[in-house]
């Protein structure tokens, strides 16, 4: 890990990399990492140019934005410290899954690349961390699931729940009052055409969720 990065320089390669892997490509747009930073577009871009010149970006102003391959290497060893954490605190010292994301944030930023490895010997190399997220390993390797969104299941199939798209507290905690959890089956039991509103069953519950909620669950046919 580059010793040399502040906080803020980590956040922001971070979240570039979580951008890239949501939209399936080698780039993301200044404006939807300000969105997601909650920072003005022109915060961004001054973050940028200093991130380009350690050589870890390569963009265009308000244009889109490319990882170097070593700003790839570092943003994959914060993702990988962060969600290994994620996990200890789940498992180990019993945070719920809408609590760990916060102190995850605080304890990602520790150096020791030591501390990582045998947190992970500890943990028994976990691919996916509490909220469903792949785990990378020491060489940047991760494994990817072929998933869909609950929003695009038709009724009368089943599926299974793996990940949340949005990790907010907010979302988690109405996850969890809903009965879902990672790993749960879930049937689709009917659809509104006027609001695409879902009737669902999880664990011999029925739920009614909206669009937006079934749009944030990720799932793989059983």
């Amino acid at each position: 890990m580059n010793a040399l990065l502040s906080h803020t320089e980590e956040n922001y390669l971070k979240t570039l990399i979580k951008l890239v892997l949501e939209n399936a490509n080698s780039e993301a747009g200044t404006n939807e990492l300000a969105s997601h930073l909650a920072v003005k577009p022109a915060t961004a871009n001054d973050m940028l140019k200093k991130l380009k010149e350690k050589g870890l970006v390569s963009y265009e102003k308000y244009g889109k934005i490319n990882l170097t391959n070593q700003g790839t290497k570092i943003a994959l060893e914060i993702i990988r410290k962060h969600r290994i954490w994620e996990t200890f605190l789940y498992e180990k010292l019993d945070f719920s899954w809408d609590e760990v994301h916060d102190v995850a944030e605080q304890l990602e930023h520790i150096k020791s690349d030591k501390l990582i490895d045998k947190l992970e010997k500890f943990l028994d190399y976990p691919e996916f961390d509490p909220h469903g997220d792949p785990i990378p390993n020491k060489e940047g390797k991760f494994k990817v699931q072929h998933k869909t969104t609950l929003a695009e299941i038709a009724v009368g199939k089943s599926c299974k729940m793996i990940a949340v798209k949005d990790n907010s507290n907010s979302f988690l905690q109405y996850v969890v009052k809903v009965g879902l959890g990672i790993n749960n089956e879930i049937k689709v039991l009917s659809r509104q055409d006027y609001d695409a509103m879902m009737l669902i069953e999880v664990n011999g519950q029925q739920s009614s969720v909206s669009q937006k909620f079934a749009e944030n669950i990720f799932v793989v046919f059983d």
